[in-house]
């Protein structure tokens, strides 16, 4: 599924791109690993990576934030801190990068060193969510991303969802949208990311299935 240690999740607000940076960050400690998840969010105030330093700390997690994250500021000072986790050979990095160009521009200075070391970067897409419920809307998003981000994407993940009123028909409804995605971008599809609860009654024609756990929930949500 994923090639390299340092892994880039973007996608556009509400396709639930922390959730899952969260959800591969619990899975590779899980697997050994030593993993430091970035917070590159500079533009959005909800939803951050940087919101979970107590719940990252507790699963043996490092979380760095940069200098103006989450600070509305156009360009954010470089870290040496995630410089010098890039370049380490025994760190998996997972870097959640703002969803649209400005929040990209982040990820924009680091993009040489990346690009050294090597790289998956995934765009997550929720069909069901504002600005991303056409394949063309969602590929026009991309390309502002990758332009900020000066990174080539590698891989496009499946994240559609109705938050807890999600069902396998909602998923099923949304693959034709899918597979024009991927022949608009040219770009394989990684994974279909499912709410655990329902990924042990995967439908006949659904492949590349990962379970994740909600762990960013709306306030309204929250219990």
């Amino acid at each position: 599924m994923l090639q390299n240690r340092i892994i880039v999740i973007t996608g556009h607000y509400g396709s639930g791109k922390t959730n899952l940076s969260v959800n591969l960050a619990v899975d590779l400690k899980k697997q050994g690993k030593e993993v430091t998840l970035v917070d590159l969010d500079i533009v959005n105030p909800y939803f951050r990576s940087a919101d979970f330093r107590d719940f990252c700390q507790e699963q043996g997690i490092e979380l760095l934030a940069p200098m103006f994250a989450n600070s509305n500021l156009d360009i954010p000072a470089l870290s040496t801190p995630v410089i010098g986790k890039l370049r380490s050979e025994n760190t998996t990095v997972i870097l959640d990068v703002g969803g649209d160009s400005a929040g990209a521009a982040a990820l924009g200075q680091y993009a040489q060193v990346i690009k050294d070391q090597g790289y998956d970067l995934l765009y997550v897409v929720n069909f069901y969510r504002y600005l991303t419920r056409s394949p063309k809307e969602a590929a026009e998003i991309l390309g502002e991303i990758q332009g900020a981000g000066r990174l080539a994407p590698t891989g496009l993940v499946n994240n559609s969802n109705l938050s807890t009123e999600t069902t396998w028909k909602h998923l099923e409804d949304i693959q034709p949208q899918m597979e024009e995605l991927r022949s608009l971008t040219g770009l394989p599809i990684a994974f279909t990311a499912v709410k655990r609860d329902l990924a042990g009654k995967v439908p006949e024609g659904l492949e590349k299935i990962y379970p994740i756990d909600v762990y960013v929930k709306a306030p309204w949500n929250e219990e």
